[in-house]
């Protein structure tokens, strides 16, 4: 009960209230959870697998602006609107927990502790993206993949076998970062030939941390 990003925040005493809301459901691989545009009735939280959280891009592209997985709370941008203005889908087979939005509002009320949580959360949240439009904006497409896996190694750890612990489609990682497949699979491939990556059934491992860093502070990258 305590793997999801409310549980490990709210008081002791709170904890028989979520347990009598909660709603756990599994999801398969490619299953959209909610679309964009649908009206927001509650709250979600990984329990297992990742779920990229994605918007439209023009006619027929998506932009992925965050991964949740480790119990991460998702579906908290339309809370102003009560409109989703993304959409959620599984990468995986995997388990979500879901709270009405009634009883959400309620738990921000109650636990101060949570609400300070989630504001921290909501603030990096915030940071993260103004850094990625920098980054879309000014850094060249080898940056922003080599900034890519830093960030996926860091979110999501390694496997035993030292890759990283997500699989990920050249179109997704594309998606990720503001680029075209084509592109991300030319510089991917330069990655392999340079030896700073190695690739497996979609999972990526990083060989040459130094070298995958400096090319985010390489404007010729």
């Amino acid at each position: 009960m305590n793997s999801c990003f409310l549980c490990r925040n709210v008081l002791p005493e709170w904890k028989g209230a979520i347990a009598a809301n909660k709603k756990n459901f599994f999801v398969k691989k490619n299953e959209v959870i909610f679309q964009e545009g649908d009206p927001v009735k509650g709250i979600y939280f990984v329990l297992s697998g990742n779920v990229k959280v994605h918007k439209k891009w023009g006619q027929d592209k998506e932009v992925i602006l965050r991964f949740a997985s480790n119990g991460a709370i998702f579906g908290h941008r339309g809370l102003d609107t009560k409109i989703y203005p993304i959409s959620a889908t599984a990468l995986e087979d995997g388990i979500v927990c879901y709270f009405d939005l009634d009883f959400f509002e309620a738990t921000l009320k109650v636990n101060n502790e949570f609400t300070y949580r989630l504001m921290m959360f909501f603030v990096k949240d915030l940071q993260e993206s103004e850094t990625k439009m920098r980054n879309l904006a000014h850094m060249p497409v080898k940056g922003r993949v080599a900034q890519a896996l830093i960030y996926l190694e860091k979110q999501f750890g390694l496997r035993d076998d030292g890759f990283i612990n997500i699989r990920l489609s050249r179109q997704d990682l594309a998606s990720f970062i503001g680029a075209t497949y084509e592109t991300v699979f030319r510089v991917i491939n330069e990655l392999l030939n340079e030896k700073i990556v190695a690739v497996h059934d979609k999972y990526i491992k990083v060989i040459n941390e130094q070298k995958l860093v400096l090319l985010t502070t390489d404007d010729e990258a």
